[in-house]
């Protein structure tokens, strides 16, 4: 498939750059990663000099991760995101080729990693996967209502991502990677009888994979196991709930953990928001999560106001995905999800999650930076966005159709 594939419709007033980013986003931003540097600095001393031998080994991984995190941040920010079509195709090749690459890699247990586990392709795979997926749905939008060029297509570019990161195995990158194709195929204006049998054939896959695996199993079964008694809960859980009561209401005080010197398994990466529940105690967890929470709504609102449709999808997809990652993570250390091992984006150790993340964030501001006279209306923003009833009916496109007449009317082709 070529790049020629992605047929596009730009704006007759091609959107311009203003200069100026989503300020709030950018604070809230740089917040999240200053908050992230502190507490992995927390999590992360003990445990660091155990294993590597140097206090500050973890930190200092870090800090020169966030700085080409930061270039790659800097350059898609300034990046027109139109010509990103051009690279899609290639990009998502490459993921594939990194995604096949780890599993030769030799050892026993899941395969994840390449160069010593340090660059992790299923993270790179998320990325390509929102950018390929908007991209594409925005060049077939009028054609979605078309099982042949809607849902088959669809199934099978998630089918195909998602298996090959399922045997790492990575089942929790998959998951997030047909949620986001169900989000952004709603987005794109796909009907909401073909997504329904996209959500009944992604639970009957999940079902199959926590009985016929033994990582699912061992994954489903403490996890159920936990829902009826927090005490029957996988040793994980356990370490973390009473961490996060340790912590009470105002936590233990910054730095005086006692859980991840012991009980806490990976306290600078998975269990890290127990750390922060047990020094910052529950006031400092609700603001983390409202954090998480303003910028996802900030992401929205960049969406919302994308210069056009392909914009909008990109922009939902990314902060979706960002704010996924931060809801799996917390929810496993509540005991609320089964076990995933997503990072907690900006907050968890991780160069290949960190560079990810900012270049994510690059995207999104890149987008904020973007107006002009093609911006989406509002008619044409609630049928993208719009919930379910809308779609139903004698399964035409409906009221959707002709607001996208409309807009092809502002439109021409660009080939």
């Amino acid at each position: 498939m070529g790049t020629g594939t992605f047929v596009n419709e730009r704006p007759l007033n091609r959107p311009r750059f203003t200069g100026g980013f989503d300020m709030p986003l950018l604070v809230a931003l740089a917040i999240l990663i200053v908050f992230g540097l502190v507490m992995l600095f927390s999590a992360s001393y003990d445990f660091s000099g155990k294993v590597y031998g140097d206090p500050m080994y973890m930190f200092n991984r870090q800090l020169m991760w966030l700085g080409v995190g930061m270039v790659i941040f800097t350059i898609l920010a300034f990046s027109d995101y139109h010509y990103w079509r051009k690279l899609v195709v290639p990009a998502m090749v490459v993921s594939v080729i990194l995604l096949i690459a780890v599993l030769f890699v030799e050892g026993e247990g899941p395969k994840r990693g390449l160069f010593n586990g340090s660059v992790q392709p299923s993270e790179l795979a998320k990325l390509v996967s929102v950018l390929y997926l908007g991209v594409w749905l925005n060049a077939k939008k009028q054609d979605l209502q078309d099982v042949s060029f809607g849902l088959i297509p669809l199934g099978v570019i998630l089918g195909f991502v998602g298996g090959l990161i399922g045997l790492e195995p990575d089942f929790s990158a998959a998951v997030t990677i047909l949620i986001l194709g169900g989000l952004l195929f709603f987005l794109a204006g796909g009907d909401i009888k073909q997504i329904s049998i996209l959500l009944v054939v992604a639970i009957i896959a999940a079902v199959l994979v926590s009985v016929f695996t033994a990582t699912g199993r061992d994954r489903m079964i403490p996890f159920i196991a936990g829902l009826k008694n927090p005490l029957d809960s996988s040793d994980h859980v356990r370490a973390s709930l009473g961490a996060i009561a340790n912590g009470g209401w105002f936590g233990t005080g910054l730095g005086l953990s006692r859980s991840k010197y012991l009980q806490l398994p990976l306290p600078p990466r998975d269990s890290i928001f127990a750390v922060i529940a047990e020094e910052l105690g529950l006031v400092g967890s609700i603001a983390l999560i409202a954090l998480y929470g303003f910028i996802f709504w900030r992401g929205f609102v960049v969406a919302r106001r994308a210069p056009d449709m392909l914009g909008t999808l990109l922009a939902s997809g990314l902060v979706t995905w960002i704010a996924f990652e931060a809801l799996s993570n917390i929810a496993v250390m509540v005991g609320l999800m089964p076990f995933t091992g997503n990072s907690l984006p900006f907050v968890s150790s991780g160069g290949s999650n960190l560079v990810i993340m900012l270049s994510a964030f690059g995207m999104v501001s890149n987008i904020s930076r973007q107006t002009g006279e093609g911006t989406i209306t509002d008619e044409e923003w609630r049928s993208y966005s719009a919930v379910a009833n809308l779609r139903w009916g004698d399964g035409r496109r409906g009221v959707s159709r002709a607001r996208r007449a409309q807009r092809a009317d502002q439109s021409k082709p660009r080939l």
